[in-house]
């Protein structure tokens, strides 16, 4: 009990590090996206890591910019990103229990494992899945994890 603050679980940021941040608590897997929103804006099927909503703190915001696109199927999703370097770095599903950071943004040691696929329905057809990984046609409402959500 030295009184000072406990490390974050995880740090990560953006390339030029306009957007910063810390997991303060467990970091859950990687979850690979084939849905077609995720793949262009990330330019290959996106790898996502979460973590409980509280658990994550921004700790630099200066070129964070969020936006939202209906054609997310995930109702109030906002994706975040940064407005200097373009990285992609959040994906928000307003009023879930998780938030979603890329996970090519943490800063390594990472010392998590890919989870599984979803939406492998909307992949494209320049590659192949070659894994044993757990896989679902649309949203794996969680069934990678733990602790499943929506």
């Amino acid at each position: 009990m030295s009184g000072e603050p406990e490390a974050p679980a995880a740090t990560g940021s953006c390339l030029c590090g306009g957007v910063q941040y810390e997991v303060r608590g467990p970091v859950r897997g990687v979850i690979f996206c084939h849905c077609e929103p995720c793949r262009r804006t990330s330019g290959n099927f996106s790898a996502n890591a979460s973590s409980r909503r509280e658990d994550l703190v921004i700790t630099q915001d200066r070129t964070l910019r969020w936006y939202h696109t209906d054609r997310d199927v995930t109702p109030n999703v906002q994706r975040g990103f940064c407005s200097q370097c373009g990285a992609s770095v959040f994906w928000d599903p307003q009023g879930y229990e998780f938030v979603y950071f890329s996970a090519g943004s943490l800063d390594a040691p990472t010392g998590i494992t890919v989870a599984g696929h979803i939406w492998t329905s909307e992949k494209s057809d320049y590659y192949e899945i070659n894994d044993d990984l757990p896989r679902s046609e649309g949203s794996s409402k969680g069934r990678y994890f733990d602790t499943p959500h929506d």
